[in-house]
């Protein structure tokens, strides 16, 4: 079974990383929370979730895993202020594995400079960030495009999961 990285700081979406997880999880395959700080506790932006960074970012590879999800609310934006975050980003997206992203996601995707000539969906508030990184924006509660699984939002996550299963 697959290893997913998760990659996530404080105010992630709850159910982004919640509900994924959990199909990902009941179909076998194992996750690995990184992040910023190993052992730091990360609360998701409802308040009713929390989640503890397994890895720093300082100390994982792409080679080390089989996929990324990058669930979306504040987290990427916040990550994306940190290089380490954004070079893993990028070298993961770059490797052809898997990429998984929901929602604000593709702000990460964004900074990491992997999005020229993607087609992807994202949130409502970032398709012109999209654009500007020389994606197509697609809407639709799904897009595949080569290794990236995108959706817009948590009521798109029962195709988000479907179609990210069917990567692992």
């Amino acid at each position: 079974m697959a290893t997913v990285a998760v990659i996530m700081d404080d105010w992630f979406e709850d159910v982004e990383y919640t509900q994924p997880a959990a199909a990902f999880e009941k179909a076998g395959h194992e996750l690995v929370i990184i992040g910023l700080e190993k052992g730091k506790v990360v609360t998701g932006k409802r308040q009713k979730v929390q989640a503890t960074i397994q890895r720093s970012l300082g100390d994982v590879s792409v080679d080390e895993f089989d996929a990324l999800l990058i669930p979306g609310g504040y987290s990427p934006d916040r990550l994306r202020a940190h290089e380490m975050a954004v070079q893993f980003v990028k070298d993961f997206t770059k490797s052809g594995k898997p990429v998984f992203s929901i929602c604000h996601a593709p702000q990460i995707l964004i900074t990491a400079d992997v999005l020229k000539n993607r087609r992807i969906t994202g949130y409502k508030s970032i398709i012109q960030d999209i654009k500007n990184a020389g994606a197509e924006f697609i809407d639709k509660e799904v897009v595949v495009d080569g290794n990236l699984v995108s959706s817009r939002d948590p009521g798109d996550i029962p195709a988000f999961i479907r179609e990210s299963l069917q990567k692992l």
